[in-house]
């Protein structure tokens, strides 16, 4: 086993993302096998949809955790940033363009909420992004007095921001683009985190924080900027989201935020802090995103999901602990 890690395609690629891979390959062929409906077209373009604005979701928690904290509000201020921009759009007239960078600057103004709290108040990140979640649940509801919101379709006016995430050809057949962009969004979190000066602040801070202090750097300012990353990657999931699913209800987004952070786990990104990958959390929620699918298509209910991620999450904190008293 040391003989393969120490190969050097292996530590170029890293060996927990091989293995996730191959994972992800052995999950897709044995739903194949159990259910031959899993193979069509339209099931793959299902769990791509559930892909786009879990990975957005997952990018931008990676950052928080990677600090050594945490963020559970990310799912319903994604659901808020939807509704707020949603009702503003088909019940106000507000343009297209307006209304989607207000749903991102809601997400901003979460997580600058959660990032002053926790940086500058001491405030713990756990007790932190609870309220927050609850705030964003509160706030969804009242601003579109607690009716659902739904976004203009493709064919409609105001249905062009859908070519985001897929575009119909003349034929009626779906092209996934979402890919594409949530590929771009990880290469452009994996450059921040990793070849940035704000990205290895953040990942120093989850290390050692007292010791990045006392070597003289700002430390508030770099921890609060992983929640207002996080929080504005939440707000561009919300336009994702929608230009998936189109209709938006209050009160709802809590099952995401476990997912979203079970994707980072499983990726390799230590809920101790100071380790974080970017290509581990792409490949983590492709896994959530495919199991969530195969559940479906095999005609269980989307609770053995939950079970299973639950049991994935638990191998994968035990490693990383592990992991950790080795090194120690």
């Amino acid at each position: 086993m040391e003989k393969i890690k120490n190969n050097a395609f292996v530590k170029k690629v890293g060996f927990n993302r091989i293995v996730l891979f191959i994972v992800l390959l052995l999950m897709y062929g044995i739903f194949a096998i159990l259910s031959p409906t899993f193979l069509s077209y339209n099931r793959i373009l299902s769990a791509l949809n559930y892909a786009y604005f879990l990975g957005f979701l997952a990018l931008g928690v990676t950052f928080v955790i990677a600090t050594g904290g945490i963020d559970f509000s990310i799912g319903p201020v994604m659901f808020c940033a939807a509704l707020v921009g949603g009702y503003l759009l088909t019940i106000k007239g507000v343009p297209l363009l307006a209304c989607i960078i207000i749903a991102i600057l809601v997400g901003t103004a979460f997580g600058f909420l959660n990032g002053y709290l926790v940086a500058y108040w001491n405030l713990p990140s756990f007790i932190t992004s609870m309220a927050s979640m609850m705030l964003a649940k509160g706030i969804g509801s009242v601003f579109t007095k607690t009716q659902s919101v739904s976004w203009p379709q493709a064919v409609q006016e105001n249905g062009g921001f859908r070519k985001l995430v897929k575009i119909m050809t003349s034929n009626g057949t779906q092209i996934p683009t979402g890919v594409l962009v949530l590929i771009v969004m990880s290469i452009i979190c994996a450059i921040i985190l990793n070849k940035t000066k704000a990205g290895r602040y953040i990942l120093c801070i989850g290390s050692n924080k007292e010791a990045v202090r006392l070597s003289g750097v700002n430390v508030k300012k770099w921890e609060m900027l992983a929640y207002v990353i996080c929080g504005t990657l939440s707000g561009i999931a919300a336009i994702v989201y929608v230009g998936a699913y189109t209709t938006v209800q209050p009160g709802l987004g809590d099952t995401f935020n476990n997912e979203a952070i079970a994707s980072c786990v499983m990726g390799g990104t230590s809920m101790s802090g100071g380790i974080a990958s970017i290509g581990g959390t792409f490949i983590g929620v492709m896994i959530i995103s495919l199991l969530q699918e195969g559940i479906l298509a095999m005609g269980f209910q989307k609770d053995y999901q939950y079970v299973i991620t639950g049991l994935i999450v638990l191998v994968a904190v035990y490693a990383d602990v592990r992991s950790r008293r080795r090194k120690n």
